[in-house]
């Protein structure tokens, strides 16, 4: 790894434990909403050439299926990637930010669940777009809106304390200690006053060529969130919001952040080659 850091490590140990990456497998990015709003976002992947940063165990083909020509998935660890292998992926061990790969090689790159996870979330995004083939198409998605986490006060203190009841009710990805703290360190941008916004993605693609649309939507909704729909949140997230004097229906109260990025251009056709017609004279023509 050419940066190693702390977040490098805490999730390359955290989704390298394979049994903590099977349980990540089993129950995250897995519902009908998910498929939904990733199919009208990117269509069907059979016959694209894609590839997914930040990979994890493999969650996004899982859910979505699909024949890709091919699938590449990007991940620093190992343990995930055995994962991802299985369902079809070809794994290669590497920083999201630094990938091994020719640029405008893919139809399609993946960042799901990612960019919080990594030191350099514009790094990433960049080297995502870079990837992309003209006319092809940059997906990210499930990362914390910076407005809807923004926690003060009261609110603040109860998502501090809501660590101490998951880990006493063994909740979620919280059921030990160990567990809990590698998790907690691979969430390096999501924490009251941090995550991404409409803004950091238009400001990073657009330069770089890119048609950028940004929908802003909670968990619970398929492809509406598309058409401008942000869907229901969970009572304790409503409760943060107002809490901290925010509208919790609100498009900036939405916990995530959906982005599609279409890179301008059409891709390359491969070039005409000229040939002897089939006559008894010489003639070349094109075609």
């Amino acid at each position: 790894m050419p940066n190693n850091s702390e977040a490098l490590l805490a999730n390359a140990t955290y989704f390298g434990n394979e049994g903590w990456a099977q349980e990540y497998l089993d129950f995250c990015h897995r519902d009908e909403h998910f498929r939904s709003r990733w199919l009208a976002a990117g269509g069907d992947w059979s016959g694209k050439t894609v590839i997914d940063l930040g990979c994890g165990p493999g969650n996004v083909f899982a859910t979505l299926g699909g024949k890709p020509a091919l699938l590449v998935g990007v991940d620093v660890a190992a343990g995930s990637l055995a994962l991802a292998s299985r369902l079809g992926y070809t794994a290669v061990l590497a920083d999201a930010a630094h990938t091994p790969f020719r640029s405008e090689v893919a139809d399609i790159v993946v960042i799901n669940a990612s960019l919080h996870h990594c030191d350099d979330m514009d790094a990433v995004l960049r080297e995502g777009a870079r990837l992309v083939k003209p006319g092809g198409l940059l997906i990210t998605d499930h990362d914390p809106q910076l407005t809807a986490w923004d926690y003060k006060g009261l609110a603040k203190f109860m998502w501090d304390a809501r660590l101490w009841v998951y880990r006493m009710t063994r909740h979620g990805f919280h059921k030990t200690g160990t567990q809990q703290s590698w998790g907690l360190r691979t969430e390096v941008h999501h924490r009251p006053g941090d995550g991404v916004t409409r803004e950091f993605f238009q400001s990073t693609l657009e330069p770089l060529g890119f048609e950028v649309s940004v929908h802003a939507h909670n968990h619970q909704i398929g492809a509406a969130a598309l058409r401008g729909q942000v869907g229901p949140a969970q009572w304790k997230y409503r409760v943060g919001n107002a809490l901290s004097g925010r509208d919790p229906g609100a498009t900036t109260s939405a916990l995530s952040l959906m982005c599609i990025a279409n890179k301008r251009g059409v891709a390359e056709k491969p070039p005409m080659v000229a040939r002897p017609a089939p006559h008894t004279h010489a003639e070349t023509v094109t075609h």
